[in-house]
Parts: C-alpha cells; sequence; structure tokens
C-alpha cells in the first residue's frame, strides 16, 4: 500500500501565513501539520511509502523537511511543476500525477494535507479490506446546516455503500460529510484517468466522488474523534488553540 499526502495547493485563504510556506508546514501546536498526518498513518504497517504531492514554489521546503524528519518508513517528494494558484494541476489532477510519476500500481490512501485527524486509521484500513474502495466521513450532527453545506454531503445505504454524495448542496439531506481521505483499492485507480478525460473539474475530489460512486461500489468510514480542515485563517487559530503545547 502506498500513501499520498495532498499538499501542492497554495493555501491562499491563510495569507500572509502561508505566502512564502506551504500550509502542511505550518506548525499546529509543536508540529507541522504534515508530521501530525503521517504519524497517524504510520500505524498502518502495510504502507511503504508515502508521496507529498507539492509544487514547485514549495518543493524545495518539503525536500528540506523530510531530510530532517525521520519516520522509519520511506517518504518521496513529487513536484508537479506548477508555480502559481492559477496553473494548478488541482487535487484529482495531482492524484492522477503521482500514480503516473510513481507507477503506482498498489491500494492508494490518500489524504488531503490539511486535515487534521485523530483516529485509528487501521480501522478505516481494515474497513476497505472488507468492503473496498471507500472513503472517510465525518456525522456533524448538531451542526448549522449552513456550515455542513460548504461540504461534500453523502448518503448511505445500510451496508454502508454510498448512494448518493453531493458537492456543497445548498439543503444537505443528512450530516454526513466527506473529509478528504480516501482508499481507493488498485484495480480503481485507472478511472482516475477515465473521470479526467471526461470531466473538467480536476480540482475538487469531491466532483470526481460523486462521479466516482456511481461507476463502483463505493463505501463511506464513519470516522470519530477529533478533526480539522484548516481552510482558512479562523480554522487555523481554532486548531493551534485547542492543540496548544501538545
Amino acid at each position: 500500500m502506498k500513501a499520498l499526502l495532498l499538499a501542492a495547493g497554495y493555501g491562499t485563504r491563510l495569507y500572509p501565513l502561508t505566502k512564502n510556506m506551504p500550509k502542511p508546514l505550518l506548525r499546529v501546536g509543536k508540529k507541522p501539520i504534515a508530521e501530525r498526518i503521517i504519524e497517524k498513518l504510520l500505524p498502518v504497517k502495510q504502507i511503504d511509502t508515502i508521496y507529498i504531492v507539492t509544487n514547485a514554489r514549495f518543493a524545495d521546503q518539503f525536500e528540506d523537511w523530510v531530510k530532517t524528519y525521520k519516520c522509519g518508513r520511506k517518504i518521496e517528494v513529487i513536484n508537479d511543476g506548477t508555480l502559481s494558484n492559477e496553473d494548478r494541476l488541482g487535487a484529482v489532477g495531482d492524484i492522477n500525477y503521482v500514480i503516473n510519476t510513481a507507477k503506482i500500481n498498489d491500494d492508494l490512501l490518500i489524504v488531503a494535507g490539511d486535515n487534521l485527524i485523530d483516529f485509528e486509521v487501521n480501522n478505516f484500513v481494515k474497513f476497505s479490506d472488507k468492503n473496498g474502495s471507500c472513503i472517510a466521513l465525518k456525522d456533524m450532527a448538531g451542526t448549522d446546516p449552513k456550515l455542513i453545506s460548504q461540504y461534500s454531503i453523502v448518503t448511505l445505504d445500510d451496508n454502508r455503500k454510498l448512494i448518493d454524495f453531493e458537492e456543497k448542496p445548498p439543503n444537505p439531506k443528512t450530516s454526513l460529510i466527506s473529509i478528504c481521505m480516501y482508499l481507493f483499492r488498485k484495480n480503481h485507480l485507472k478511472l482516475l484517468k477515465k473521470y479526467l478525460e471526461l470531466s473538467k473539474n480536476p480540482d475538487a475530489p469531491g466532483y470526481y466522488i460523486q462521479w466516482l460512486h456511481k461507476e463502483i461500489d463505493l463505501y463511506g468510514y464513519i470516522i470519530s474523534g477529533m478533526w480539522y480542515d484548516i481552510g482558512d485563517i479562523d480554522s487555523y487559530t481554532k486548531a493551534c488553540e485547542n492543540l496548544e503545547g501538545k
């Protein structure tokens, strides 16, 4: 199994913090976001390589960080060659780029580089072993529907198979949201190319999942515990406050 950390964005909503620093290398508490994410992946013994896809502006910073961060697992930085928010490949484009560049023919665990998670990723992998390709979900019950509507909304059947996926609907049907953590079995990786040939939206991965669940059986794993989506200054500040000193 391979893991992929999506870190090729330019973090424009966190300017000026990310003007000269990639968002995943911002510190939350005592550690960079990327380090916190990777620590959650390490208990998954099947992962032999962790890829970090970034852009030409920040590739050197990731390379320097990898040289000093020792986690006992191979980490490889892949530069997608883009230089600005305007010419970025997009999340789906970057996933496809890494698959092709690294010649990945293995199960692939993908997580956004701005997602702070606190649950046993091993359980997510075991769920996938039983069911197949799957995505991680968070139940936002009790949250303001206006906030929920900013995310991808998921409906599951009794077997936790996706039966509906809607990107940022104005009136959410459920409180289950996708948190941009996916495990695609290797026989499904080729579908990325098919989607990109059909679609003009290589950016938001939610649109890929919206298409994918109609092509294959795709399952949802509901996580418990802490989750932060570091999308703007407010969410970053909140995460820093709650994890201060940790």
